[in-house]
This record gives structure tokens, sequence and C-alpha cells, in this order.
């Protein structure tokens, strides 16, 4: 079984996809971009307004299935520029524990949707 998870705290998926999925204890987030939920129009301001946004959007998609953070145990980045991964990284850590940050992995690609320039998804466990 499979309950899906919405919420209008989080920018309303542009595709045929659901924000997350939780499956018993697990919770699958689509991947957030620093799409405004309220108006749906990019935060790219820089590179640390741009990030600050995809996390405050993982947030909600989290608290909307009653975990936080602290329930992450994997996350995927992805970003269209290496260059910029110390401030991403940077921004990223602000929202965890480090003795007790999940594991990831941050990728390089060559274009992400909207031609954003950061990209992750999470995967929690309650």
């Amino acid at each position: 079984m499979k309950t899906i998870i919405n919420t209008p705290k989080a920018p309303a998926p542009i595709g045929p996809y659901n924000q997350a999925v939780l499956t018993e204890n697990t919770l699958y987030t689509s991947g957030q971009i620093a799409l405004d939920p309220s108006t749906m129009e990019l935060v790219m301001d820089d590179i640390q307004t741009e990030t600050k946004q995809v996390m405050e959007n993982l947030k909600a998609v989290l608290e909307a299935a009653n975990m936080t953070f602290e329930n992450v145990i994997k996350s995927s980045i992805f970003i269209s520029d290496m260059d910029n991964f110390s401030k991403i990284n940077e921004v990223y850590g602000a929202y965890f524990d480090e003795a007790t940050a999940p594991a990831r992995e941050t990728v390089q690609v060559a274009k992400l949707p909207k031609a954003v320039n950061v990209e992750i998804s999470m995967i929690a466990v309650k």
C-alpha cells in the first residue's frame, strides 16, 4: 500500500507525479526545485537563496508526512555546476545535525527542469 503525500506548502507537481509517496514507514520525495509554492515562480536570486527554497519545499513535504529532516536517511543532490557545491552544501548542511546527517550523493548534470541550478530528493523513515 502507498499513501500519496501532497501539501499546498510545497510547489504543486508540474507533471505526472506527486510530491512524495509513503509506503509503510518510508517516504520517497520527488525532486524539489526552487519554486515558490504560493506563486509557482522560481526563486533564483543566487545559489544560496535557490537552495534555501529547495530545502524549505522539502521541509514542507516532510512535515506533511509528519516527519522532519531528522527522519531523512538519504539525499540525492543534482546540480548544474559543481563549482556551486560549497555554497549549496553550506545551506543544505544548516538543515541537519552533522553527527546524524543522512547518506547522500551530489551529481553534476547537464540540465535540470526549468534550467534551475539545483534539485534535491530525499528518502525518510519514521
